[in-house]
């Protein structure tokens, strides 16, 4: 992996130097602007230990690189994670012997609570930049972790939120770490956007869980909740036996959007003798149809969470090398530094929805 990671990012520059000097080496042409001057190693700490880069270097201007920025930012928030858990002696042996690689009598408690401080004020400044557009679909979700609490381990919940803004492109908004999904913690969140100036919300959509269903119809008067289509089929699926339900799953696929399809299908449910099941679609029904409301186009992406479920598998992925974190502020400073990077992919990349009157 080492070797991979040093080929890799070493084409990366490659690539950034062809772009800035406007021309290929020893390429003969008008639109050059710099000649190159060789190569300066650099060295990058990673998980598998470090890597030695060979960064160009230009003639007559400083060559610029995005890997020692943005590549290093959850690197070094993870090697962090990982020093500070074998400091406090909740290592795993995955992770004693990455800490072997990482050269540990190198990083002394003093220079990783440097490290920490470094990495806390650039998360910080994230998550508490302000919300400079309006926010038509609120995407919300959590995902939980293991982090140690004195000498147990407890179950921790990391709350997400994403937009789509006025302009088509999504947006990491906020995030916070709880011991549960409950009203009073979803509603502290919501509270604390629309303090950094989100506004324009007008659907909300997230699982059934009733906590997240309270906390935004009190934050976001006017607007609609819609419950997530896949997690409505799970929820309806625990009451199905498992020979049945390939059939139930064509039937809601079939159904929605057509609230009269899903009222038929709870009742034949019902009379199947699926009564749980039958409630179920009915107890999400008001909130199964609200995407209809919106531009046609616009309800594959608004159906379901699967935006903001795609950034929760990203986080477990990424911190699945840790295990169980020595504290909250470590879980934090990792899951911060993640979704940093992927807010600026979002933010950069490709349009997600087109925004203008249909």
């Amino acid at each position: 992996m080492k070797t991979l990671i040093t080929g890799f990012l070493n084409q990366v520059m490659l690539a950034e130097a062809l772009q800035q000097a406007g021309a290929a080496q020893y390429e003969r042409t008008d639109a050059r602007k710099a000649h190159r001057n060789g190569y300066k190693d650099r060295s990058l700490k990673t998980r598998y230990g470090e890597t030695i880069l060979r960064k160009p270097q230009f003639r007559e201007l400083p060559f610029e690189t995005q890997v020692f920025g943005r590549y290093a930012r959850v690197e070094k928030a993870l090697v962090n994670a990982i020093v500070e858990s074998y400091l406090q002696g909740v290592s795993t042996r995955k992770n004693q012997e990455i800490v072997s690689h990482l050269g540990i009598d190198q990083l002394s408690p003093a220079s990783v609570s440097r490290l920490a401080r470094e990495l806390d004020d650039q998360v910080q400044a994230f998550l508490l930049r302000p919300i400079e557009q309006a926010i038509p679909y609120l995407f919300v979700d959590a995902s939980y972790y293991k982090v140690r609490d004195g000498v147990r381990y407890v179950t921790k919940a990391v709350l997400v939120v994403a937009g789509v803004r006025e302009d088509g492109y999504r947006e990491i908004l906020g995030t916070r770490i709880t011991d549960c999904e409950n009203e009073e913690f979803w509603s502290g969140l919501f509270e604390e956007l629309k303090e950094r100036g989100l506004t324009g919300v007008q659907l909300v959509v997230s699982d059934g869980h009733t906590g997240i269903q309270k906390a935004a119809e009190a934050a976001f008067l006017g607007a609609s909740w819609q419950m997530c289509q896949v997690h409505c089929t799970r929820a309806v699926l625990r009451n199905i036996p498992r020979k049945h339900q390939k059939e139930v799953v064509e039937g809601l696929k079939e159904a929605y959007g057509n609230e009269q399809r899903l009222q038929e299908l709870a009742d034949d449910l019902n009379a199947g003798g699926y009564r749980k099941a039958a409630n179920t679609i009915e107890r999400f029904l008001p909130g199964l149809m609200s995407y209809t409301a919106f531009p046609k186009p616009h309800g594959k992406r608004l159906r379901t969470t699967n935006m903001v479920e795609r950034v929760n598998r990203e986080l477990k992925r990424r911190t699945k090398v840790v295990g169980a974190f020595p504290n909250e502020e470590s879980l934090l400073r990792l899951v911060g530094s993640i979704l940093m990077d992927i807010n600026e992919e979002w933010v950069t990349g490709r349009r997600y929805l087109t925004m203008e009157k249909e």
